[in-house]
């Protein structure tokens, strides 16, 4: 059983490599250049293709009213390195621990699985999550609304793991790597790092179980880190080895990379630099409606029931409303509640007169923010929040 799990894991991650010239089924995306081949790998349902190396499938949007958990087969997939792991043994699989630590440790998937759990459900989402949306256009990829995903998460806090080793005093912040890789030696290595408060708030956790089952390879099996409330890309997969620093850290993809403009808004009028950046961090609120796309035919006159789903990085929905044709906002029914960092799920029944109309949503968090009614722009995309608009015909 396990040799044909482990060649069953590879088929998946050499799949994805695949030249997508060869997919003949292909989805349009609402922006301009917008067509995208569907890919379907093992163990997962055709995804909306971006890139093969490094891979990049989007979660097609309609997934998003199937329920509040994002099913593993539909979870998105976004690497930043080509040379991904195609063979890992679970057997002899470790994870290190090192640095400014009284006990360096290497720990097994079973050494982890024997430490006392903890499970929480929570968003993942990448940074540039909508970016293909955001106008003007900028570089990077041409993402839609699916990279993001919601899932129950089990595993080991991070915390367990580092009070095991003993932090020494003075440690500042803690690195992490995975075991995917660049290509070429002049690409810089993907490694992330968290401020030691962070990094032991008994939360950030080491994850081998996803939605009851064990990590999906594209989603990195064995063990990835899970940072409920952040940005993707401290999601770090195929986790081989964590790092304790007694300084802060600037690797490439902390002191270049994954960078927002040092403002409110993490935002710049269009076409200009930002004059600070810090790295990037907590989600910003955002909320969807799901059970209907853009451009759906709906009943005229009859009752029309909305769905969708509302989250931010830890704060908690307190409220979405929802507006037609620029109308008062009205108040929504919230579903119940799966955690402070879990999609929460909103209902509205709407009766439409015939022709066609505009569905706004806006959610509010426990600490007052919402979302802005205007876009803002930066250099790298990242951050889109604005309030989305749905168009719909009534007839």
């Amino acid at each position: 059983m396990f040799n044909r799990r482990k060649i069953l894991q590879s088929a998946a991650a050499a799949a994805v490599m695949a030249p997508i010239a060869a997919r003949a089924d292909t989805v349009t995306m609402p922006f301009a250049n917008g067509v995208r081949p569907l890919i379907t790998v093992p163990g997962k349902r055709p995804l909306i293709g971006l890139s093969v190396r490094p891979p990049q499938l989007e979660t097609p949007f309609a997934v998003f009213n199937e329920g509040l958990l994002t099913p593993n087969d539909a979870f998105f997939v976004r690497y930043h390195l080509a040379g991904i792991p195609t063979e890992i043994d679970p057997d002899t699989y470790q994870v290190t621990i090192k640095g400014k630590v009284d006990r360096p440790l290497a720990l097994t998937l079973a050494d982890l699985k024997a430490l006392p759990a903890i499970e929480l459900v929570a968003v993942h989402q990448c940074s540039g999550n909508s970016r293909a949306l955001i106008e003007p256009r900028v570089a990077g990829g041409q993402l839609g609304n699916g990279a993001m995903g919601n899932a129950r998460w089990k595993g080991v806090a991070l915390k367990t793991v580092l009070d095991r080793c003993g932090v020494q005093a003075g440690a500042k912040q803690v690195s992490f790597n995975g075991l995917d890789g660049p290509v070429l030696p002049e690409t810089p290595d993907f490694v992330k790092a968290l401020d030691i408060d962070h990094a032991q708030d008994g939360e950030v956790m080491l994850a081998y179980e996803m939605n009851g089952a064990e990590l999906p390879w594209l989603n990195g099996y064995p063990v990835r880190l899970v940072v409920p409330g952040y940005y993707g890309t401290y999601w770090m997969k195929h986790l081989s080895e964590i790092e304790v620093l007694d300084h802060v850290f600037d690797g490439f993809w902390m002191k270049s990379a994954y960078r927002i403009p040092d403002n409110a808004c993490a935002c710049v009028e269009p076409g200009k630099a930002p004059a600070a950046t810090v790295p990037i961090g907590r989600f910003n609120i955002r909320s969807f409606l799901t059970s209907v796309l853009d451009g759906a035919h709906v009943p005229a006159s009859a009752p029309t029931p909305l769905r969708g789903i509302a989250f931010d990085g830890g704060a908690g929905i307190a409220g979405v409303a929802v507006s037609i044709d620029g109308g008062p906002w009205q108040t929504v029914t919230l579903g119940v509640s799966l955690g402070k960092y879990s999609f929460r799920e909103w209902r509205l029944s709407v009766q439409l007169l015939p022709g066609e109309h505009a569905i706004r949503v806006r959610a509010t968090g426990a600490t007052g923010e919402t979302q802005p009614l205007e876009p803002s722009w930066n250099p790298s995309g990242y951050m889109r929040n604005v309030v989305e608009t749905t168009r719909l015909v009534a007839a």
